[in-house]
């Protein structure tokens, strides 16, 4: 387990897990007015949370599953990536997939944060790399079985 320093602004406790297997903790709206986000409508939700991660993790922003399989809400850069260095209010980037206006209201789950590790890599250039029996083969090449 690590610790992460935060700085809460919102109204709301900070983002717990909703069981002890979860992987990610629930992210709240946190707004002073109801946002009514339309049929293909994009929107950047604020939650008041401000976090400093330790070098080498990051923070995750995935869509809430409940959310998406009901209403078609989802994050649009999922999974957004918070790095170690940002100290910004963190900020859900949530769009309207479905063909109905959805209301997000002030304390609303709008999305989970993942906490990982992370390497960082240094580049080894060369001219040509190790053959594979799937060499080049993507985007369904494997087949559908």
């Amino acid at each position: 387990m690590i610790t992460i320093k935060v700085v809460n602004q919102s109204s709301h406790p900070l983002p717990e897990y909703a069981t002890d297997h979860s992987a990610g903790l629930d992210l709240r709206a946190n707004i002073n007015l109801p946002i009514v986000l339309k049929p293909l409508e994009r929107t950047l939700v604020p939650t008041g949370l401000f976090i400093e991660l330790p070098q080498g993790h990051e923070a995750q922003i995935r869509p809430r599953s409940g959310l998406a399989f009901k209403n078609g809400i989802t994050v649009l850069n999922s999974p957004g990536t918070i790095d170690a260095d940002y100290r910004g209010e963190i900020k859900v980037l949530l769009v309207n997939l479905s063909n109905e206006n959805f209301t997000i209201n002030d304390g609303e789950r709008v999305a989970q944060m993942v906490i990982a590790r992370h390497e960082t890599i240094e580049w080894y250039s060369v001219a040509e790399l190790h053959e594979t029996k799937r060499g080049d083969g993507g985007f369904g090449s494997t087949g559908k079985k």
